[in-house]
Formats: C-alpha cells, sequence, structure tokens
C-alpha cells in the first residue's frame, strides 16, 4: 500500500518556531508589541492600539477646528444676512419695492399676510399655553379636558380654540392636502415616466439622423442646386447689449450665399439703438452677405406682430425654410447644415428644434438653478416628446420652420404672448410633425437677476393658460387621434402648465404652514421629504455637476411656486398682467471662443494698416450720427435692489411655522420651514441674483 502524502493535518499543527520575542522600548511615543512567532507581525493590529495619547489629542484638536471653522461660516453668513435685512428692510438703502400692477396679487398678498398674521396670534398663544403647561396640542389624539380640569379664563379660550381646530378647521387641510397630494403623485408618476424614456433613447441611441450626404451633386455643371432657399429672421427689441454678437454669428452661417437672406427684424423704439443695428447691418453687407434690416412703424403684437409683418413680404415665397433665432442667440456655422437636412425626403415635417447652451451657466446661483431647469426641459421633455410623440412646444428660437407649416397652419397670431406655443400647438393638429436635436446647440443667455427672470416666467407660464382657454375648442373638434387630444390637453396644458404651479404653490406654502398649528392635518414624511428629493434628482440628472446644488434647487423651486402660480391665474382668468410682454434683460455675455476670435481681429487691426474705402453720403452721415448718439449716451445707472413683498410674507410665515414645530419635536419639519423661510427670505430681499460661482 502506498503511503499517504496528505499532508494537511501536518501543515494546520500550531508550529512555534524559535522562542517569543518581547522587544521593549523606553521613548513612550512608541507602544510595546509582542511578536509571537514569525508571522504575528502581519496579523491584523486593532487600531486603537497604535495610538497614543498625543495622536488622540490631535485628532480632537483637528476635529474641534473643522467644527469651529463651519460654525464661524454660519455665523458670518447669518450675521451678513441680519446686515441685509437692516439695510434693505428698515433704512431701504439701494432698495425699491416691486409695485405689483396686477390686481390679483395684491390680492394675493393681502391673503399671505393675513395667514401670517393668524400664524402669529396663534403662535404667540401657543407659547403661552406650552409655558403654562397646557400640552394637549402635542398630539394629534387629542384629550379635551372636562369643565372641572379648566383653569381659568384663558384656559377655557384655549381648549376651545382646540375642539373649534380638530372640528372645523383640520378636515378642510386634510381634504385640500389629500387633493394636492394626489396632484403631486400624478405629476411625480409623468416626470418619472420621462426620465424612464430619457434613459431608454441613450441605452438605444435614438436620435434622427441624415442618411448620406444630402448636399453632394452629381450635376458639376450647376453646383450647390440642392442647397434650398432658407430665410433667417433675427427679431429684436432694444437689444443694445446683444445684437452686434448675434447678427455677427448669423452671418457667419455656411450656407451659399445666394440661397440664404438674413432679416433683422428691429422693433426698437429707441433711435440710437437703431442707428447702431442699421450699422452692424451696412457693415455685413458691405461684406457681400445678404442682409437687410425691417423696422415697423407701428409695433403691435410684439414679437408674433414682428413675426407676421416680416413674413408678409412678396420675396418670402421664394423661400422653402425659415430659421428664427433671438437677439442673444449665437448659431455655429454649421446649423443650417446640420438641422434643414432632416427635412429632405421626409414631407410630413414642419419643425427641426435646436437645444439651447448658456454662456453664462456659472455667472451666479440664480444661473446655476436655472440651467438645471433649462437641461431638464431640453434633455428629457422635448427630446422624450420629439422622440416618441413628434410634438413638443416649440421654443421661440434656435429652430427651422417649413415655410409651408406655418401658412397651412394659420401662420403667426398676436393673440397670446406665446406666439411659439400657439403656431407649435395649432401646425400639430393640422397633422405636422417635429424633431428635436439635442446634439446641435445654439448658445443663448440665461437672465443674471431675479427681477428678469421673475418677468420671464411670469410670461412663460400666464401665456400657456391664456393659449389653453383658446384652443381647447380647436383641439376637440380636430381631426387628429384621440390619444393626440388627450396628450394635448392632459398633460401639455393640465398636467404640466396649471398642477404644476397649482400644487407647489398650495402645497408646500400654503398647506404645509398651516399644519404646523393644525397638527391633526399633518404630511407625511415621504411628502415633505422623500419624494421631492427624487424628483429633485431626477432634475438634476441631466447636469451631474449640479449635484452639490440639489438643496438649494428644491427650496428655490419652491420659492418661485408663487410666481408661477399667479402667472397662471392671470392667464387662466385672462386678468391684465396676461397680455403684458416685457423683453428679457440681457448682459451680453460670449462664449469663450467668441472672445479669443474677438482679441484675434483685433490683434490683425493692430498689426495691419487700414485701408480706407469709399462710402457715400449716406453712410457718411450715419456714422456722424452714431458717434452723437454714442457722445450723448446717458451714464449708466447704479443697480437697485427690489424688495418682493409677496416673497417676504411668506418668508416670515414659513419661519413662524418654523417655530411652532419646535414646540412639537418635529425635527424634519423645522429644518424644511427653517431652509425655505431661509430661501423667500433671500429671494424677497433680492439677493438671490449675486455673484456666487
Amino acid at each position: 500500500m502506498a503511503p499517504g502524502l496528505d499532508f494537511s493535518d501536518w501543515w494546520g499543527k500550531d508550529r512555534k518556531k524559535g522562542s517569543p520575542v518581547v522587544v521593549k522600548m523606553e521613548n513612550p511615543n512608541y507602544s510595546v508589541v509582542e511578536i509571537n512567532g514569525p508571522d504575528s507581525a502581519f496579523r491584523p493590529v486593532e487600531k486603537s492600539r497604535g495610538k497614543n495619547a498625543k495622536q488622540v489629542t490631535w485628532v480632537l484638536l483637528l476635529k474641534a477646528h473643522r467644527a469651529v471653522g463651519c460654525v464661524a461660516w454660519l455665523a458670518t453668513v447669518f450675521w451678513a444676512l441680519l446686515g441685509t435685512i437692516k439695510k434693505r428692510l428698515i433704512f431701504r438703502q439701494g432698495v425699491a419695492v416691486a409695485t405689483e400692477k396686477l390686481g390679483k396679487g395684491k390680492l394675493v398678498l393681502k391673503i399671505i399676510r393675513v395667514f401670517l398674521v393668524t400664524s402669529l396670534a396663534i403662535l404667540a398663544f401657543e407659547v403661552l399655553a406650552y409655558l403654562k403647561g397646557w400640552r394637549y396640542f402635542e398630539s394629534a389624539n387629542l384629550h379635551i379636558p372636562s369643565t372641572l380640569d379648566l383653569q381659568g379664563l384663558l384656559h377655557m379660550v384655549f381648549v376651545a380654540w382646540l375642539a373649534f381646530r380638530a372640528d372645523y378647521i383640520a378636515p378642510v387641510i386634510q381634504v385640500l392636502s389629500q387633493f394636492c397630494v394626489v396632484l403631486f403623485l400624478i405629476q411625480s408618476v409623468d416626470r418619472l415616466v420621462l426620465c424612464l424614456g430619457c434613459f431608454w433613447i441613450k441605452y438605444k441611441k435614438i436620435k434622427p439622423r441624415i442618411d448620406g450626404d444630402p448636399f453632394k451633386s452629381d450635376d458639376f455643371e450647376a453646383p450647390g442646386y440642392e442647397y434650398p432657399m432658407v430665410l433667417v429672421q433675427i427679431p429684436m427689441c432694444n437689444e443694445r447689449e446683444v445684437y452686434e454678437q448675434s447678427i455677427s454669428a448669423v452671418c457667419q452661417m455656411e450656407w451659399p450665399k445666394d440661397r440664404i437672406l438674413i432679416q433683422v427684424l428691429d422693433d426698437s423704439n429707441d433711435e440710437s439703438i437703431q442707428w447702431l443695428i442699421k450699422a452692424e447691418v451696412a457693415k455685413w453687407n458691405q461684406k457681400g452677405v445678404n442682409i437687410i434690416y425691417r423696422h415697423r412703424l407701428i409695433r403691435t403684437g410684439y414679437k408674433a406682430g414682428n413675426l407676421k409683418s416680416a413674413m408678409s413680404c412678396d420675396y418670402v415665397k421664394d423661400y422653402e425654410f425659415v430659421a428664427i433665432f433671438d437677439a442673444d442667440f449665437q448659431p455655429n456655422p454649421d446649423f443650417l447644415k446640420l438641422t434643414v437636412p432632416h427635412f429632405k425626403n421626409n414631407p410630413e415635417l414642419g419643425l427641426v428644434q435646436a437645444r439651447w447652451a448658456f454662456v453664462n451657466k456659472d455667472e451666479n446661483l440664480l444661473t446655476r438653478l436655472q440651467n438645471i431647469n433649462l437641461c431638464f426641459h431640453f434633455e428629457v421633455e422635448q427630446q422624450v416628446n420629439g422622440a416618441f410623440l413628434n410634438f413638443f412646444g416649440f421654443n421661440g428660437t434656435a429652430g427651422v420652420w417649413r415655410i409651408k407649416a406655418l401658412e397651412e397652419s394659420g401662420g403667426w397670431l398676436e393673440r397670446t404672448t406665446v406666439e411659439d406655443m400657439d403656431i407649435a400647438v395649432r401646425a400639430h393638429l393640422n397633422g405636422w410633425k417635429f424633431i428635436f436635436l439635442n446634439d446641435v446647440k445654439v448658445l443663448c443667455e440665461v437672465p443674471e437677476s431675479y427681477e428678469a427672470y421673475r418677468k420671464q416666467q411670469h410670461r412663460w407660464h400666464s401665456g400657456p393658460m391664456q393659449l389653453f382657454r383658446l384652443c381647447l375648442p380647436a383641439i376637440i373638434t380636430s381631426k387628429i387621434a384621440l390619444w393626440k387630444k388627450a396628450n394635448l390637453i392632459f398633460l401639455f396644458f393640465l398636467l404640466r402648465k396649471l398642477i404644476l404651479p397649482f400644487y407647489s404653490f398650495t402645497l408646500f406654502c400654503i398647506i404645509l404652514p398651516l399644519t404646523m398649528f393644525v397638527p391633526e392635518a399633518e404630511l407625511p414624511m415621504w411628502v415633505i421629504c422623500y419624494v421631492p428629493v427624487l424628483m429633485s434628482f431626477l432634475n438634476i440628472l441631466p447636469t451631474p455637476k449640479s449635484f452639490p446644488f440639489i438643496v438649494p434647487y428644491l427650496l428655490f423651486e419652491n420659492t418661485m411656486s408663487v410666481t408661477k402660480f399667479n402667472a397662471m391665474v392671470s392667464g387662466l382668468f385672462q386678468l391684465g398682467s396676461s397680455y403684458e410682454w416685457v423683453v428679457t434683460k440681457k448682459a451680453g455675455r460670449s462664449s469663450e471662443s467668441d472672445l479669443l476670435a474677438a482679441a484675434e481681429r483685433a490683434s490683425k487691426t493692430m498689426n495691419q494698416p487700414q485701408i480706407c474705402r469709399g462710402a457715400s453720403e449716406t453712410e457718411l452721415e450715419l456714422l456722424n450720427q452714431l458717434k452723437e448718439q454714442k457722445e450723448a449716451a446717458p451714464k449708466p445707472v447704479k443697480k437697485v435692489n427690489k424688495i418682493y413683498r409677496k416673497e417676504l410674507a411668506l418668508a416670515f410665515l414659513l419661519l413662524t411655522a418654523s417655530v411652532r414645530s419646535l414646540l412639537s419635536a418635529q425635527g424634519v419639519h423645522f429644518y424644511f420651514l427653517l431652509f425655505q423661510g431661509v430661501t423667500f427670505l433671500v429671494v424677497g430681499l433680492d439677493l438671490i441674483g449675486e455673484q456666487i460661482s
């Protein structure tokens, strides 16, 4: 029998080689280690054994230093906020109160003030009850004392308030909160479905494609005949800061000069700006660009009237497509080559929409938060709707229309302030399809001040409700499929334009603070915390670099619900401000490549001798008038911050509710209300547009 070669028992024995060694060192900075065998030094050692008293002291000092630094930073921010409140609210230095042109806006302010005064009175009453030991309001299961337990008139009034609150106020708030929670869940499901659709597009790499080279011609005798005739329109109104860069970018687009016409549609009522734009058009005209200047004497209909007037020209019938760019948009030279070919062999296509990109997205905290919203709008909402439904709202700029689609849909109408959404809905009802190009980006600006952003959002949320009233009969009687009608009415208009601002304002700005004073109607934790954070997380997915701003984004969106709710109400009931058009103020920011190109042109101009060309008398007069206008131009006025009273009133209401939540020991409610109140306070003091990189 062969001998066994199993050495496992022998190897597994705990064999000790050599004698144990003990190393002792007199230096107290080193620990004593006992080596028991050759492998014992490589065994894991407890973390606490290698530390001495000095190391622990240094670690504690470092942690204390960090904690003190954090507390000092918070104290500095708090002190600066108090100083701003003292300066702007008490002494009114360098501020002006934002006027309310709308009667409904004043009514909302009065209602908020009534809520604020009532909450302050209830808070004072319940603090007194808390100090006296009447803790009945700490639990939702109220114990109403009997008559024998009453301890005086004040106690009797407090008990009567508890009974009235439980029997009459709490049921109303509960019904309203449940209704808003249902709307909140429906809108969250819609947002989640859109995100899943975006993930599917990314996974399957779904996007509109161009087959082959659409401009390649085999006929050498007639080169370029496959390039269609394109009309480019640049509507503007008093755009002193951005007119030059937009005209320059459009004139440098790559397209045969005999197949393109650029219309500069100037509605400016400032003669100095008119002369500046005329001079810019004349400069590019001398360079051989086919560009013309148009100015209306009767400026009606705002942007829609401007575009309608330009489309009525006789020469427009010679063109097949029209590209539209607002005054702050700077298309790349290959924009037309990336968009127009999609119309080839696709006769049902009416619109090709490009995505916006922002040159000033990192200018301050306000621009960063806007970038989050707009990136989600383009990459998720419009891309998903374009890929699966072939319909979305036209953005008013950075798009190419088939002129036939505009004409068959009724052209530009002046009935609302959202003429872009109006023409998109009517074209959809006529059977035209849209595509969205997420890869084609056009540079533009976002508002850098809260005042400009607030006016822009008011127009963007009042116009759709006004349009919904006008388009509802046409949608119902149209010949499109039933599911398309349902998508237009319930998703496009009601859910995303009406329900969203309604529940955001009602749930988080009204009901939530009220539940602090009516604990019987307390909102569940997932409504206050979990679902809003999840929805904010989904909104930030298209811009991963914005994740550090998820909390300010959530709080700021709740703050903006006041403006959006007011705008929605004014548009739905056709109040005066729904017809108001305010041109969004621009700063004239340029991209980094534009600045490098400008510097290169300036260096070439300095190195090369100037060539004097002949000019007509009209051009000389134009230049002289331009110089006079520049010399007589007024000096820039110092910026005056605004005070927004509705936001300030809601700030104090939320802060009052946060103090009330402390009495009930509701930690999450306290922090949410506190941070939301501070956000309202910052916005109300017009601090949100300050330089925060």
